[in-house]
């Protein structure tokens, strides 16, 4: 379990494709501590750490998480947003986050508006009534909330420290980001859909 709050900004440091695909990041993140099997958000993937070393740590994906996120578009150099998994104690700042992508959104324009940024973005019209104004979604990882929904697209506005301390700062128009609905958005649907 996650909160959202990016806590580095790191990249790709090698891709291995032999079964599943190995990804090796290099990180700020402490190391030292992170036990092989741990969880750790990558751009808002959970992942499992297999390989570890003083500035990197590395982790494998399968078919199935390839084909549902934007992992199978990351290269050597791409930037990546990191979160370790949640510990007791820990503040909750953003909002519950599993790591388990529901789909792609695609960044469809970018204002500027003073310091911050206004991002309108796509995503599967499947996935839209999860999407409310004022609720949250996890995008890349980030925990935002939703300024305003049309159709299959929905508005977010990013401050400046976010976007220097995730990848936002070097989004562009037509990049692709990984979606998580509220989880909490989620349960209502199927209790409602229970009930009927």
């Amino acid at each position: 379990m996650f909160t959202g709050i990016v806590k580095d900004r790191g990249e790709v440091r090698s891709v291995a494709k032999s079964g599943d695909v190995t990804y090796e990041f290099t990180t700020g993140l402490q190391t030292g501590d992170l036990e092989l099997g741990a969880s750790v958000a990558c751009s808002g993937v959970c992942l499992t750490v297999i390989d570890k070393g003083p500035d990197w740590f590395a982790v494998a994906a399968s078919a199935e998480t390839l084909s549902k996120t934007t992992l199978g578009d990351w290269a050597e150099g791409s930037p990546v947003n990191f979160e370790r998994s949640l510990r007791l104690g820990d503040e909750m700042g953003g909002h519950i986050v599993s790591g388990h992508v529901d789909g792609v959104a695609e960044v469809l324009a970018v204002e500027t508006e003073g310091d911050s940024r206004l991002f309108t973005f796509t995503a599967p019209e499947s996935l839209m009534a999860y999407i409310a104004p004022k609720g949250s979604v996890a995008l890349d990882g980030v925990s935002l909330t939703v300024n305003w929904v049309e159709g299959n697209r929905f508005g977010v506005n990013i401050i400046g420290h976010t976007l220097e301390v995730t990848t936002f700062g070097n989004l562009k128009i037509g990049d692709h980001l990984n979606l998580e609905i509220d989880m909490l958005a989620r349960y209502v649907a199927r209790l409602e859909e229970a009930r009927r």
